[in-house]
């Protein structure tokens, strides 16, 4: 069973700002290098993830997907290209992130399909029951107020919408736990150092997972929050899972 730490984890301890406005200042430092390390520190496992979590909306065929802390828009892009929705809307709180996104998504050209703005998870600019289908990869841990944010996608979603969302998580097979336990909290910090000039960004990365509820005590707090039938199915040796839920 996963302790959970009643501190708030935040990127800079010292900073009088909200978690919220830490977050936003800290993925605008990082987000020139952001998509290079993330595929570098998993070693591009972090694609086939994206693609396993997408997969679980494949037979509800979603018209209308909303993607939160969309990022840089590796989910939207890859959604719009396997699940083929009519429209995507990805909201993030970095202007960085956001802007670096729209590049990718014209690049890709997808600007029909895909629209990136500035948004909060724990209140979404959108009218109840806009959308079929919620997802989030990597980004409801860094939400100020956890509960807040999975009530706004509940609201957001149509009855019988569906909410998937990729979260780390920490591994419980010995000696793998011990071996990402070793990585994730001395070993990241120092790449994040060197190649993001952050190593603040990367160590708030294994503290905030290790603060973060996982496997049934995340379902349990999803189903409070507006949805049932939470499901949550671990990926490579308990890295990171996937949870699933109905509206």
């Amino acid at each position: 069973m996963v302790q959970l730490s009643t501190e708030k984890v935040v990127p800079f301890r010292d900073s009088k700002l909200s978690k919220t406005e830490q977050i936003a200042e800290m993925f605008d430092g990082i987000a020139p290098r952001y998509d290079f390390m993330n595929h570098f520190l998993s070693l591009g496992i972090d694609r086939g993830w994206r693609r396993k979590a997408l997969q679980r909306l494949e037979a509800s065929h979603p018209a209308t997907i909303l993607d939160i802390a969309t990022g840089t828009g590796d989910l939207a892009i890859l959604a719009a290209r396997m699940l083929q929705p009519q429209r995507i809307t990805g909201v993030d709180i970095s202007h960085g992130m956001l802007e670096l996104g729209r590049e990718k998504v014209k690049k890709a050209g997808l600007e029909k399909r895909i629209s990136l703005e500035e948004g909060d998870s724990a209140h979404l600019p959108f009218p109840d029951g806009s959308f079929d289908a919620v997802t989030s990869a990597f980004g409801v841990r860094n939400f100020e107020h956890l509960e807040a944010g999975l009530s706004e996608m509940a609201r957001i979603l149509k009855p019988g919408g569906r909410a998937v969302i990729l979260e780390f998580t920490s591994p419980t097979i010995f000696p793998f736990k011990q071996f990402f336990h070793l990585y994730f909290r001395y070993i990241t910090p120092s790449i994040g150092k060197w190649i993001a000039r952050s190593k603040e960004a990367y160590s708030y990365l294994p503290a905030s997972v290790k603060a973060f509820p996982q496997g049934e005590a995340m379902n349990a707090i999803i189903k409070r929050n507006g949805f049932f039938q939470a499901t949550c199915t671990p990926l490579t040796l308990g890295i990171c899972s996937i949870y699933c839920a109905v509206k």
